[in-house]
């Protein structure tokens, strides 16, 4: 009999997520001929208890585990030999801080598979906490916007807001939003602050989570086209709140003479540039919500920040949520991850520095790289039910086989990075990283 092993996350004090909830344990133990283990864990959403009341073990340690899974990144010096491990592994862009995971993987004779890899046979992604790091972020953007702006002398209905890590669930969060928009509609903003604008970059799970929450507030959604008569022509409203989608053609426009094809350009990113820059004037908030590699273009830089308020005495924007978090990526000026505990820091654009925290002058900074753990529950549940119809088919496999032998479910093959010590075919090109 196999024994599944769900081991204690460390990534930081703030993450209590869980790959498998136990209602979903349930399940597949009623599917499989498994053992499950749960290392011990104080901070862990779903308690001992919760898991013993489905059958499940307490344990101390990753030794007893044949499959183990996490969340987020294991120690290199806990991992064991001849494992099979499941987490996300943030290497398959070859993340240099990384590669010595990677490499220890490699050495112990272990299997490796990425959430992140798990795919339908048109490469979507289908496991994921994607939606709840929108969603932590847009509550985590207001909550700090709201103390920001009031320490400048500048009340809005933000103050009500809180940190996502300290409401009890999304609905409770969202029902808190809710009120504000009232308010909002009621008694409109502070003159100093309208239009309110945000812009999202990007529309996949972690846009949609995001726009979710600002749908909770009085919103009018806005072209990105229009976004500049909408605030320079005076034709807004103080009652409502202005969002806007940025799509790849908003995004970047072709060197040359040839038309915006989407195909082209991801395939051939570097025949294409940032024109991103032309909508930081008419935008309050950014919320970053794209995929990037580093073969993009920049879509917000230093440079585009210090002309910017080079140009402007009183910009009008006040914050970035880089909710994607690739640091020194497609947001330069995002030069370092936050946790929970310090969320943001304040750029300074004319000088090209940063500072910790959220009150005071520049432009406050979101760059927590785990904000579904901000939402523990309601995000493990979502993750769990969807990771968990996967794994029957995983403990039936035959891992003594060869990789194509195995047995292995389509969408869970795609996501084998390393089989026993090797680099498997999709991922040989990691080797030049290691």
């Amino acid at each position: 009999m196999k024994k599944l092993l769900i081991r204690a996350e460390d990534k930081n004090i703030w993450e209590q997520r869980t790959p498998l909830i136990p209602n979903d344990i349930k399940k597949i133990k009623a599917q499989s001929e498994v053992s499950v283990l749960v290392e011990e864990s104080p901070k862990r959403v779903f308690t001992g208890d919760d898991y013993r009341a489905v059958g499940a073990e307490i344990c101390t340690g990753m030794q007893d585990g044949d499959l183990i899974l996490g969340v987020k990144e294991i120690p290199v010096n806990k991992i064991l030999d001849k494992k099979i491990y499941m987490f996300f592994s943030h290497t398959i862009k070859g993340q240099q801080y990384n590669m010595p995971l990677l490499q220890k993987m490699i050495d112990s004779d272990s299997t490796l598979i990425d959430y992140e890899k798990i795919t339908d046979k048109e490469g979507r992604r289908m496991v994921y906490f994607g939606p709840f790091a929108g969603d932590a972020g847009a509550l985590n953007i207001l909550w700090l916007l709201g103390e920001y702006w009031q320490h400048k002398g500048i009340e809005t209905p933000f103050t009500r807001c809180k940190q996502s890590i300290h409401y009890h669930s999304l609905e409770e969060a969202k029902e808190e939003i809710t009120e504000i928009g009232k308010i909002i509609s009621e008694q409109g903003l502070p003159r100093e602050l309208a239009p309110l604008t945000i812009g999202i970059l990007g529309y996949g799970h972690v846009s949609s989570g995001a726009q979710k929450v600002f749908e909770c507030l009085p919103t009018q959604r806005i072209a990105p086209e229009d976004l500049a008569a909408l605030v320079e022509q005076g034709k807004w409203d103080r009652h409502t709140i202005y969002l806007t989608v940025f799509k790849e053609e908003h995004l970047v426009k072709p060197r040359g003479e040839h038309a915006f094809d989407l195909q082209d350009y991801y395939h051939h990113p570097g025949k294409y540039e940032s024109q991103f820059n032309r909508y930081l004037p008419y935008l309050t908030i950014i919320i970053n919500a794209t995929y990037w590699e580093k073969r993009y273009p920049r879509f917000v830089t230093w440079n585009d920040l210090k002309h910017l308020f080079t140009m402007h005495s009183d910009p009008k924007l006040c914050a970035i949520a880089d909710i994607t978090c690739d640091v020194n990526g497609s947001i330069e000026c995002n030069v370092k991850c936050t946790d929970s505990g310090m969320p943001a820091y304040r750029i300074q654009p004319l000088n090209q520095t940063v500072e910790d925290g959220h009150i005071g002058d520049g432009i406050v900074l979101l760059a927590i790289d785990n904000l579904p753990a901000e939402l523990p529950r309601d995000s493990s549940i979502f993750f769990s039910n969807l990771l968990s119809p996967f794994i029957p088919g995983i403990l039936s496999a035959d891992f003594d086989q060869p990789l194509d032998k195995a047995g292995l479910p389509p969408e869970i093959k795609r996501a084998v990075i390393v089989y026993k010590g090797q680099l498997t075919a999709d991922y040989q090109y990691l080797k030049e990283y290691l």
